[in-house]
């Protein structure tokens, strides 16, 4: 076999079982499956596992505090992510590979940064959401309701640098990338990512529980009004545009 068709094949096999564990989708697991595909396809077992570096824990840290995370009602998803998460958190990663071909070192650098963004950016959130105190603005410093996009936690931010770090650091050993391009990428991807969700995020208010919230419906069943930022930039066209950030900040440190 081809190292592509094995490339396939194991990628079909973890996203079936990624499906099985409920932790994604059928959408999500289609798409992982291709985004794998083209890991393991374009960038050999190193850069497959610079993709585990992420998704797998990212997915164990996704259940933690599983119930609390749930009574969250002002954010938009729960559960199993589906193919445009997917794509927001690898879509960037799969196309720097593609661009290079497998071979270039800039497009490996891309690939991992776009990765350290993500789970710099997915830590942060699943670690923060669980803090004690309420988050606050990291443009204003108000404070916001847990999962309202924009806000920061000192365990959060914490979080953030290790999720950057396990990338760039697993990135780095398999002499993909240089660390500190891929560290930098992924803390860079995730600050743009708090900005972008301060700002331009959509952020919409619920009337019936005079609550901000970032769906609409709220959860309550109520039609929601937008408060602030562009109807159309929800929270995966901002994780999208998190890992372009962190691709092209580590393509240019690299």
């Amino acid at each position: 076999m081809t190292q592509a068709a094995i490339g396939a094949a194991l990628a079909l096999a973890v996203a079936f079982a990624a499906r099985r564990a409920h932790a994604l989708s059928r959408s999500g697991a289609i798409a992982a499956w291709m985004i794998g595909t083209v890991a393991f396809g374009m960038g050999g077992w190193q850069a497959a596992l610079v993709l585990f570096a992420f998704f797998l824990p990212s997915t164990l840290l996704s259940r933690i505090g599983r119930a609390r995370k749930r009574a969250l009602l002002d954010i938009g998803k729960h559960g199993a992510r589906d193919a445009w998460q997917v794509c927001a958190n690898g879509g960037v990663a799969a196309l720097a590979l593609l661009a290079g071909r497998g071979h270039d070192a800039l497009a490996f650098a891309a690939f991992a940064g776009a990765f350290a963004a993500a789970s710099a950016d997915t830590w942060g959130t699943e670690i923060g959401t669980l803090a004690r105190g309420r988050p606050r603005s990291i443009l204003t410093f108000r404070p916001l309701a847990t999962g309202i996009s924009g806000g920061i936690t000192m365990q959060g931010t914490l979080a953030t640098f290790a999720g950057a770090a396990c990338v760039s650091a697993t990135a780095s050993a398999l002499r993909l990338a240089p660390f500190f391009a891929v560290f930098i990428g992924g803390i860079v991807g995730a600050f743009a990512d708090s900005l972008l969700g301060a700002s331009a995020q959509a952020l919409r208010h619920c009337p019936a529980c005079e609550r901000d919230c970032e769906t609409n419906p709220h959860a309550c069943g109520t039609p929601t009004t937008l408060r602030r930022g562009a109807a159309w930039l929800g929270n995966d066209a901002v994780n999208l545009a998190a890992t372009l950030a962190g691709a092209l900040a580590a393509t240019l440190l690299a």
